[in-house]
């Protein structure tokens, strides 16, 4: 699937990020086994290791990830970026580079992150171990632990995008493999690099698909290499331009993900396999397409999938409710575990492309129309996810606000309110006389509106509702008439729910919360002084 730009974390089944591998050794001694069995202390040991095989099972478990891009004319800062991750509870992210700010915000956070070199740096890495030692030990070594890092991408369809970068691709795999292996963090650290679907050839039916054969010089090394280092293919998955580039062979419903009767299902005719979604179809015939080739082993993660939700007048379908309709669908479909037809109940972990709508991206509109989220963090659609856990749900659940305390000193709530639209970095335009919130028109109502911004702006965590004890969070909705606050389901059913934004600076460590607890007391002293000077 060739469309305009390349669309910039995951744990494969059979591939933990963390792998524990417990080998059951035979011993011929009986005493030994005794001794084995019987001790407290080995006990101890196995049971350990059980507890350990465990948890790394659990980390296997398929997950839904969000690709953030920042073609936006208003980025917001990784901290804010951050506070949406927290607040719609997306536990794993795809990079475009190994920006420092960004991956100090997300530090400490538990967050899994894929990093990546951009296609402009991979002949320099993939002509030179010393530069992707370099590039490991700035971007990876430096942040690891604190900031999660489970993989890297090496590019991002490298093969179609910088086709003058395939013959060196696989030494720059390698290279940047062996860094992590000098650093001991092989095993931690996954190195592969997305592929478009679109070098896949005669997909349909999938048991016959087989890779660009011109390509097999560097797909056969590519992927023993990636067998080798127990990695993963990443894949990047379009039904939207598949169904585009179609000419009405494949059907709209069958391209969303909606459910299909079973005599419009496709069947694959050498396997009999019903498939009922395209989504499905290309993660199959990759499968079909690397046994080809002998490889049957190698798990994929899709790195990318969305629908846009804006286009020219050529790309009539690229509109909100078909957005809504194939992420919502693709959400539930990986989360239930449905697997695929060759694969069933072993799902594929999926990136949506992307958390942003990109408004400086070149291209047509739709380019800049695949993000769940505006600049601001407001919901561009709701998903429909009911049932299908946390991730994303940015629906009706969980709300809660951020309001002032009855009985609280108005001069102590001015300076609050006066940090939140300042240093804060609130948007308190609403405020202003004219707009929705100006009424009533008090130090109270104006106080509650900034305090409730800040605090889901914030990722609403409980530290950001203080405001030096003046604020409290409550689940009552202090929303009224036009004036509808972040969180609150307005008349129309939309959710508003917001990050802050930019900072406007550079630093990805500073704290807010101590910047907010600092000036916030250096406002009430000037107001304390300015209040003094008034009675002198």
């Amino acid at each position: 699937m060739l469309h305009f730009t390349s669309h910039l974390g995951f744990t494969p089944l059979s591939s933990p990020l963390f792998p524990l591998k417990l080998y059951l050794v035979g011993f011929a001694s009986d005493s030994f086994m005794g001794f084995l069995f019987g001790s407290e202390s080995m006990a101890l040991t196995l049971l350990l290791l059980l507890l350990a095989l465990s948890v790394a099972t659990a980390d296997e478990d398929v997950f839904i990830g969000v690709n953030i891009g920042t073609s936006l004319s208003d980025m917001p800062h990784p901290t804010q970026v951050v506070a949406l991750l927290k607040a719609q509870q997306i536990r794993h992210v795809r990079l475009y580079d190994a920006d420092r700010a960004m991956l100090v915000a997300l530090a400490n956070t538990g967050i899994q992150v894929i990093i990546s070199v951009p296609n402009d740096q991979i002949l320099g890495i993939g002509q030179s171990n010393s530069t992707a030692a370099n590039w490991v030990s700035q971007n990876v070594v430096a942040h690891y632990p604190a900031t999660n890092i489970t993989a890297i991408s090496v590019g991002s369809e490298v093969l179609t995008a910088v086709p003058n970068a395939a013959k060196i691709l696989v030494s720059a795999l390698k290279y940047i493999h062996s860094a992590l292996v000098a650093s001991n963090l092989d095993s931690q650290i996954k190195v592969s690099t997305p592929l478009s679907s679109s070098i896949i050839l005669d997909s349909f039916p999938p048991s016959q698909a087989f890779f660009n054969r011109s390509l097999n010089p560097v797909l056969v090394p590519m992927l023993s290499f990636l067998q080798s280092t127990g990695s993963f293919l990443m894949l990047n998955v379009y039904p939207y331009y598949d169904y585009m580039q179609s000419n009405g062979v494949i059907a709209l419903d069958y391209a969303l993900l909606n459910p299909l009767q079973a005599n419009k299902e496709a069947v694959d005719s050498n396997t009999l396999l019903h498939y009922s979604n395209v989504f499905d179809a290309v993660v199959d015939a990759a499968y079909y397409a690397m046994a080809f080739l002998n490889f049957t082993n190698v798990p994929v993660v899709v790195t990318e999938s969305g629908w846009p939700s804006k286009g020219d007048s050529n790309e009539p379908d690229a509109t909100l409710e078909n957005a809504n309709t194939y992420n919502s669908n693709l959400i539930r479909h990986v989360l239930n575990k449905t697997g695929t037809p060759k694969r069933p109940g072993l799902a594929v972990s999926t990136f949506i492309y992307e958390l942003y709508n990109e408004d400086t991206k070149p291209g047509p509109v739709s380019e800049k129309n695949w993000g769940l989220f505006d600049a601001n963090g407001t919901p561009i659609y709701i998903l429909r996810l009911t049932g299908s856990g946390a991730v994303l749900a940015n629906d009706t659940t969980n709300q809660t606000f951020c309001t002032t305390k009855d009985g609280t000193d108005t001069k102590m709530l001015q300076a609050a309110l006066d940090w939140a639209c300042g240093p804060g970095k609130v948007d308190c335009s609403p405020l202003l006389q004219g707009e929705p919130c100006y009424e009533p028109d008090n130090v109270i109502s104006h106080a509650t509106y900034a305090f409730d911004t800040y605090y889901h702006q914030m990722g609403k965590t409980s530290a950001s509702c203080d405001f030096n004890g003046v604020a409290a969070i409550t689940t009552t909705d202090p929303s009224h008439g036009s004036c509808v606050f972040p969180g609150s389901l307005g008349k129309n059913g939309t959710l508003v729910n917001i990050t802050a934004p930019s900072l406007n600076s550079t630093s990805g460590d500073s704290s807010a919360y101590n910047f907010q607890s600092n000036a916030f007391t250096s406002i009430v002293l000037i107001h304390v002084l300015i209040s003094c000077a008034v009675f002198l």
